[in-house]
């Protein structure tokens, strides 16, 4: 419509913990999903098993009798109890770090698994050697062997369990689909069908209560949708006929009839499941250099160990060297360095999902805490893109209700967003509108109507014009700015009124923009309006800087202009028209695309369209870094203390490192490591939590009524 002059704007995880397991992404009854919850059960199974046989493998060997000085029974057999299951344990509880020992080795890259495998290769051929009297009795670690098979499977399973939950994000979303479907035959009658079965263009009927199975249309009926899995946004939001509707939201008050649009890997949230999972396998700098860390582990204690040997060897004391190298190369798996960066990684991903936030790069997250400029886009971002009305000037004589709701009636017939805004406004006011016949609309001039009996125009300047009639004075009142579309009001050709209408500036605006100053970010907004109005939505929401009359094609510009002044540049748009310069920026967030997410040009989405969403990246991305530190730090730094006093440097004054506490020691800092990811899940990333509170410098009145 032109009638008013607007211008819009296979087995167990072997070789680290680099990577995660895959997902299904079929509906079959929420089933499909393996990964590290099936990992964390084979481990689980495997601890409690080699619990039970080392029992009698720790209590039938002769050297744990002699330290705890209990007599063992001269039984002939019972000499090779110890043996027997010892091997037994070796072959079987060790499987999962031997397979794992050879696929870093095939892989040409040394870690955890090879020195585990390495450890226990070493106490098991020395133990054979003492029991058959190859080597000296001393030499007997078939206790220490089983110990340390069932400590390592113990901190495998707790790791496991830990990437488990972390993984259940997507057992979560996938769980939001209903088990069936009600779709609505031709004839009007209904049926029970899998979700996987429906089609696009599909009738289905949604009751109070109950979960969307498709993404689709509102084709029926008015009811409050809880959107909060998909967007984050706690309250429920109203949807009726023409709106758009999310696969896995629930209709919580009144019934639906739907038509699906998408289905399957094409919903919204087989689109979140696929961000998730893309974001949770992919890899990051930190990462990276966790993995070389393990790496230069791998040597440091192999060669530690060596010249372990070399040295208690040439004290004379061979069997000491044996058991010190074994203490080191146990001491020095890199469990905790492999579990370090994943976890933290996996849990803030999750994290951010559950509250909108969709991670499809995860070094965008990681690079976001460096950010020192974020430019926004106005229209659809800090603006609703839509406009409301700001402001109302009756003529002496009318009253402002009187006013809009004679402009609401002669509108009442028109689509055009301005009409659309006018009758909104009457609606939220609670008015009584006439009725209206006769309507008529003039491309460049406004609409008409008769409105008991009288002709009531509605138009801009040059409807004025047409009529030969002069507007009212406007200026100093309040709406009536430089952002506002004017619209007069005419009652048989005379001016009873005028109404401004703007673009919506988001409640949340003011807020986004002074938490971000608040953590010294400069803010930047960039427009495709004119001057005047792009200085005018400034000026409220507190940004000094703003690029206006800039088409979408030259945001990518902008966004280089700030990069050669030496900027981190976090680009925020709506990921339509702002594809090119969110892909040039260092970070793109795309904003209010809670049902597109495959937004390929950003890094981050934003479900809803919470401006504040950009404080809640921030605020994870320095709280993943904080931990992602402390883990690296916690990891290497205990090796690096560890790994000296395993190979028996305090032995002059007469402590040595037992192998057994040196395997508990291990296992511990990887139980650390791991409780300190755990703490991000208590991150507060509400909007409320993370943008400061503007109650004494609210938006001006119309800006508020507008929003």
């Amino acid at each position: 419509m032109t009638e008013h002059q607007h211008q819009p704007e296979e087995s167990m995880p072997m070789a680290g913990h680099t990577g995660h397991a895959g997902h299904g992404e079929g509906h079959t009854g929420h089933a499909g999903h393996g990964g590290h919850g099936d990992h964390a059960a084979q481990f689980r199974r495997l601890f409690w098993v080699m619990l039970a046989l080392s029992i009698p493998t720790v209590a039938a060997s002769p050297m744990f009798a002699m330290l705890l000085g209990y007599p063992l029974p001269d039984w002939p057999w019972l000499r090779w109890l110890s043996p027997v299951l010892g091997t037994v344990m070796y072959l079987w509880g060790g499987r999962p770090f031997l397979t794992g020992a050879v696929s870093e080795l095939r892989a040409r890259r040394p870690g955890m698994m090879l020195l585990i495998a390495l450890a226990i290769t070493v106490a098991f051929l020395a133990s054979w050697g003492a029991t058959l009297g190859l080597l000296d009795h001393q030499l007997d670690f078939w206790w220490e062997l089983a110990l340390l098979i069932v400590i390592m499977l113990l901190g495998h399973w707790l790791e496991m369990r830990s990437l488990a939950r972390t993984s259940s994000a997507l057992d979560s979303l996938a769980a939001l689909l209903p088990d069936t479907a009600e779709r609505i035959d031709a004839d009007g009658s209904t049926n029970q069908v899998d979700p996987s079965l429906l089609a696009v263009g599909d009738l289905v009927l949604v009751r109070p209560g109950g979960r969307l199975p498709a993404d689709g249309e509102v084709s029926d009926g008015e009811a409050s949708v809880d959107e909060s899995m998909i967007t984050g946004e706690s309250r429920p939001v109203r949807r009726g006929i023409g709106d758009p509707v999310v696969a896995g939201t629930v209709a919580t008050d009144s019934a639906l009839r739907v038509t699906v649009t998408a289905t399957g890997d094409r919903t919204a949230l087989a689109g979140i499941r696929k961000l998730v999972a893309d974001a949770q396998s992919s890899t990051t700098r930190a990462q990276r250099l966790a993995d070389r860390a393990a790496a230069w582990l791998f040597w440091f204690a192999l060669i530690a160990a060596v010249i372990t040997v070399i040295v208690w060897s040439a004290l004379g004391m061979p069997d000491q060297a044996v058991v010190r190298a074994i203490t080191v190369l146990v001491i020095a798996c890199p469990h905790a360095l492999g579990l370090a960066i994943p976890l933290v990684v996996s849990i803030s991903t999750e994290k951010a999902a559950r509250n909108g936030i969709l991670i499809s790069d995860r070094l965008a997250l990681e690079s976001m805490r460096t950010v020192d400029v974020v430019l926004f886009d106005k229209t659809g971002t800090l603006t609703r893109g839509e406009p409301v009305l700001v402001g109302a000037r009756p003529a002496p004589g009318t009253d402002e209700d009187q006013l809009l709701a004679l402009a609401a009636a002669a509108e009442a017939d028109s689509e055009h967003p301005l009409a659309r805004a006018i009758v909104t406004a009457a609606a939220e006011r609670g008015l009584s509108v006439p009725h209206a016949r006769d309507f008529t609309a003039s491309p460049a001039l406004g609409v008409t109507a008769t409105v008991d009996d009288r002709t009531v125009a509605v138009g801009g300047p040059a409807m004025l014009a047409s009529a030969g009639a002069d507007p009212l004075e406007t200026s100093g009142e309040p709406g009536f700015g430089p952002a506002a579309t004017v619209l007069s009001v005419l009652v048989d050709g005379q001016v009873i009124g005028a109404l401004a209408l703007a673009d919506a500036i988001r409640a949340e605006s003011r807020e986004a923009v002074a938490g971000l100053r608040e953590r010294g970010i400069e803010v930047v907004m960039i427009t495709g309006d004119a001057r005047s109005v792009a200085d005018a939505v400034g000026a409220q929401l507190g940004i000094d800087r703003v690029h206006a009359q800039v088409r979408p094609e030259d945001k990518a510009r902008v966004v280089g202009e700030l990069q050669a002044e030496g900027k981190r540049v976090a680009m925020v748009g709506d990921g339509v028209n702002d594809a090119p310069a969110l892909a040039r920026a260092d970070v793109g967030i795309a904003i209010g695309a809670g049902t597109d997410v495959a937004v390929a040009s950003a890094g981050v989405i934003l479900a809803s369209d919470d401006p504040r969403g950009v404080l809640s990246v921030i605020t994870l991305s320095d709280a993943a870094y904080r931990k992602m530190k402390q883990n690296l730090w916690w990891a290497a730094g205990y090796n690096l203390i560890s790994v000296p006093l395993a190979a028996g440097v305090l032995a002059p004054i007469g402590f040595v490192l037992p192998m057994a506490v040196g395997a508990v020691l291990m296992s511990l800092s990887t139980i650390i490591v791991a409780l300190n990811a755990q703490t991000l899940r208590r991150l507060n990333l509400s909007p409320e939590a993370v943008a400061p509170t503007l109650a004494a410098t609210a938006l001006p009145a119309a800006s508020r009524a507008g929003s």
